[in-house]
């Protein structure tokens, strides 16, 4: 199973920034498709997760600024990132998971994992 995450950059506060993360080796249908943060010194963060039905659940924070939608043909799922600021920079992570619902806020429930891309936002 490969995911791979890009889209990643360096941007400035108020801008957009569109990741991606495209998979293979899995029955992508099977899975809910979630992202994930992670800052320096800091955990990994819930930020959004699209389930298999396309049920989208948001981190608190993000408060209608990020968009999070899957393309099953394509075994893509996206992350529109809308109004950025410089406490939203971080390592993106997708990640795929068969779990219910409940579950998909918590990072240990995923099975796979992609490499990273890396969101700078200046301000």
């Amino acid at each position: 199973v490969q995911l791979q995450a890009s889209g990643g950059g360096l941007v400035q506060a108020g801008d957009s920034l569109r990741l991606s993360c495209a998979a293979s080796g899995l029955t992508f249908t099977n899975y809910a498709m979630t992202w994930f943060r992670q800052a320096p010194g800091k955990e990994r963060e819930f930020v959004a997760s699209v389930t298999r039905y396309t049920r989208t659940l948001y981190g608190d924070f993000v408060k209608g600024r990020f968009t999070v939608s899957r393309d099953n043909g394509k075994k893509t799922v996206y992350l529109q990132m809308d109004s950025l600021k410089p406490e939203d920079a971080a390592v993106y992570f997708c990640a795929a998971s068969a779990v219910v619902l409940s579950g998909l806020r918590t990072p240990d429930n995923y099975h796979y994992w992609g490499q990273g891309t890396q969101v700078t936002v200046s301000g």
